[in-house]
């Protein structure tokens, strides 16, 4: 049977017709539907984890106790997995664990760029690279046995265009896999010094048998025999964008990017000698060729940073566009918060207290831009408040904003950290009962997970076991209330929380509060226009300027009645 299906759901169909029993995540795109497609099904169980080290233990537990297992997560998760990423490699495992990794070259929705690719080949483990959902299929599922076969973990790596796009896929039925039980091997599985020499000689040994073996996977490469001289190695999405500019190019596809198939390869530079690698990121395979003693193009005069195409390949080879016309690009879209999004409140007193505010990962990273421009660093998960006391110590006086989801993540230890050695600083908790920027999945503090009912955790009664004295809850829709706890807050000599609590205006139970509110409007006589315009210092998408005066677009407005309090001129009514 044959279905339409983005990379994430080829690979979460892939992993239920392997057998899996236990997939874990924690949402990121673009992997977040990786697991909420998994989730689904009821033979496997999944949850979202707290932070991906969690995830992938949990998943790697399972693996050792003897059932099939997965992890996915996107790149800068990797970085908080890396921990258990690297030992893992050393002790192996018992039933398949594939741990899935979604790059994102261009930054769409990421801090950075970084290639996943590099932790596996510093970890020792192999990568395997689907070009297109029905590899990410067909993939997944040779990653489970080679995984048994060799006694490791295996990367997927995807990338953002791989994750996302559609095609059809054949799709097939579930395999059952019985569980293998726990085998007690204490010189395998505890990574005591002495036990850990011994494995890492192991895991040395295991890569250089899997690099003369892998030539011999007739599924682990594909060559396509050109009629030009210049000949390809490519991975991953790269062989699309490839096969674009030349669809008639030589070329050899790599579906393992490490280890490499060595006598592949070998025989292939035998007939080739003008070799060219495209691959999106970092020049991992090239590298790895030159040190083999190949001599290769590609980055440059590849770029090493954002997405490739095929004009970018044409155009790094010199080789102009052949209809002559320049790429199309989709006109931009500035990011702006929802209309009754509930972080509006806690930014706009921000802007007015014009506080130096530690930033954090997820929706409300926006109140950085216009009009609040009231976030001022944003590194990755849980910095917001280790940054602010880190400048607390420096004699800077700042504010840490987080999100509930990315506390639950990765904030709770920097607030221990706080109280523990006398901090005095001021975190905000930006509660919307949700994980807002990934699609709205579920986390510690929804009491739900993505197959039922789960236990809730309270975030004021956390805060105030961590130790915390001065925590107070409010609504942010109350300018004047959210403005004055701030303010509170920040004079309260220790470490003190606000909590801004309301439901994303998106999720059911943010649409139930507002479903019977009057929609507001603008009376242009009382309107002053740019001699104020002090509602659109609220950052709403629905209040916007008709003829020099605000004006709000009924279809948009949500009636959270923001705007309402704002205006001096009391030119804002339902």
């Amino acid at each position: 049977m044959r279905e339409l299906l983005s990379g994430n759901e080829s690979i979460a169909i892939g992993a239920w017709e392997a057998g899996v029993k236990v997939a874990t995540a924690y949402p990121g795109t673009p992997s977040t539907e990786i697991l909420e497609t998994i989730a689904r099904f009821k033979e496997v169980k999944a949850e979202w984890s707290t932070n991906e080290k969690v995830a992938y233990e949990v998943a790697y537990g399972s693996s050792v106790a003897g059932v099939r297992s997965m992890v996915s997560m996107k790149h800068v998760g990797l970085n908080v997995a890396a921990d258990p990423l690297f030992t893992s490699a050393y002790a192996g495992v018992n039933a398949g664990f594939a741990v899935v990794v979604a790059d994102d070259p261009g930054m769409h929705s990421s801090q950075n760029e970084q290639d996943s690719r590099r932790h596996a080949k510093a970890a020792r483990i192999p990568v395997f690279e689907p070009s297109d959902p029905q590899e990410a299929h067909d993939l997944i599922k040779h990653a489970f046995e080679f995984s048994e076969q060799w006694d490791i973990p295996v990367m997927v790596r995807l990338t953002t265009r791989v994750s996302h796009t559609r095609a059809p896929v054949q799709i097939g039925e579930r395999v059952s896999i019985p569980p293998k039980g726990f085998e007690r091997d204490w010189r395998k599985y505890v990574m005591i010094p002495a036990n850990a020499r011994q494995r890492h000689k192991i895991l040395e040994e295991k890569i250089q048998k899997m690099t003369e073996k892998i030539s011999d996977y007739n599924w682990a490469y594909r060559f396509e025999r050109g009629n030009s001289d210049l000949a390809f190695i490519t991975s991953g999405i790269a062989y699309l964008y490839l096969k674009d500019a030349f669809p008639n190019a030589t070329v050899l596809k790599l579906n393992i990017s490490y280890p490499l198939p060595i006598r592949v390869i070998a025989e292939f530079f035998k007939e080739y000698k003008n070799v060219f690698v495209v691959e999106e990121g970092d020049p991992v395979i090239e590298e790895e060729l030159a040190r083999l003693g190949y001599k290769v193009k590609g980055k440059p005069p590849l770029p090493r940073y954002g997405e490739l195409s095929a004009d970018v390949l044409l155009e790094a080879l010199g080789i102009k566009n052949p209809d002559g016309k320049p790429p199309v690009s989709a006109p931009l879209r500035p990011p702006a918060l929802c209309p009754g999004c509930p972080h509006t409140g806690v930014f706009w007193a921000l802007s007015l207290l014009k506080k130096s505010v530690m930033g954090d990962i997820g929706c409300y990273t926006l109140g950085a831009l216009p009009p609040y421009q009231a976030m001022h660093t944003t590194i990755d998960m849980g910095a917001s408040i280790t940054m602010a006391f880190g400048a607390e110590k420096a004699g800077e006086d700042t504010v840490a904003v987080i999100g509930d989801s990315t506390f639950f993540h990765s904030g709770i230890t920097g607030l221990i950290d706080i109280v523990h050695n006398n901090g005095n600083t001021t975190v905000i908790i930006l509660d919307n009962r949700t994980t807002g920027m990934t699609g709205h999945q579920d986390h510690p503090g929804t009491g739900k997970t993505p197959q039922g009912e789960g236990h809730e955790i309270d975030i004021e009664t956390l805060v105030k076991a961590i130790g915390v004295k001065h925590v107070v809850t409010i609504d942010p829709h109350d300018l004047k209330r959210t403005k004055r706890a701030i303010q509170e807050a920040i004079r309260y000599p220790g470490p003190s929380v606000v909590i801004s609590k309301r439901p994303c205006a998106l999720i059911p139970e943010g649409r139930t509060l507002y479903k019977d509110n009057p929609i507001y409007h603008v009376d242009a006589e009382k309107c002053v226009g740019e001699k104020c315009y002090s509602c659109l210092r609220v950052g709403c998408p629905a209040i916007t300027v008709d003829s020099g005066k605000a004006f709000i677009q009924a279809t948009l407005c949500v009636g959270c009645g923001v705007c309402e309090q704002v205006c001096p001129y009391d030119a804002i009514t339902s």
